[in-house]
């Protein structure tokens, strides 16, 4: 059973969630602050962390840069602070998504279900490809730099993915919100922080990038 684990402080909240995602058909347990999720986290590896930005002790973007310091599990923000700031600084930290409460569980369960969708498969083997020293393998799941490995996200990796199939090709921040994250309607500043993310991971000049580029008013490409 695919198993979510809500770190968040308030116990009315977190418990609501808990049987609420329980009622979707997800195994779901809670922790109270960044610590004891960290802990369990380790212990009993989730599928998804949910994270709660203001909590007691460490705060939630303090706990998801340390969730992405020891592994790539999906991680969701659930928060009231609704400000652009707050959402861009949780989305740098390392979440995936960011939902604002009161949280509609079968929004949030969607979500849940496009986050861990892999990048599309198809038959026989996949060749790398190589944009300079970039080199992007879809089917070894790996990104390496002038042939060191570059740890990006489940999500950065589909995400670059994506356009390394479209190689060349404009894609629009509405089109990769819907081929990536797989959502027909939702904020595009999701993939504006992300590409941001990776360009720091993959670009020799990350202010004047070479290969990730923005076409005004367009969308991103990625080129050789």
């Amino acid at each position: 059973m695919t198993a979510v684990l809500v770190i968040e402080d308030d116990d009315r909240i977190r418990l609501a969630l808990q049987l609420a995602l329980e009622e979707e058909g997800y195994e779901a347990y809670g922790a109270p602050t960044a610590e004891d999720g960290l802990r369990r986290q380790r212990e009993k590896p989730a599928d998804y962390v949910l994270v709660d930005l203001m909590l007691p002790g460490m705060n939630g973007f303090d706990c998801i840069r340390q969730l992405r310091r020891d592994d790539d599990v999906p991680v969701v923000v659930i928060s009231a602070r609704d400000d652009t700031h707050d959402i861009v600084a949780a989305l740098e930290a390392g979440a995936d998504d960011y939902v604002v409460k009161p949280v509609a569980i079968k929004e949030l369960s969607a979500r849940l279900r496009a986050l861990r969708r892999r990048v599309r498969t198809v038959a026989g083997p996949v060749p790398a490809q190589f944009f300079g020293d970039l080199e992007i393998s879809a089917e070894a799941g790996e990104v390496r730099r002038s042939g060191q490995p570059v740890q990006v996200t489940r999500t950065e990796f589909r995400l670059l993915c994506e356009l390394a199939e479209h190689a060349g090709r404009v894609l629009s921040r509405q089109q990769l919100l819907s081929r990536v994250w797989g959502y027909e309607t939702g904020d595009e500043r999701l993939v504006d922080v992300h590409v941001g993310r990776l360009r720091q991971k993959i670009e020799s000049d990350p202010a004047n990038p070479r290969h990730l580029v923005t076409l005004r008013g367009l969308g991103y490409k990625l080129q050789r």
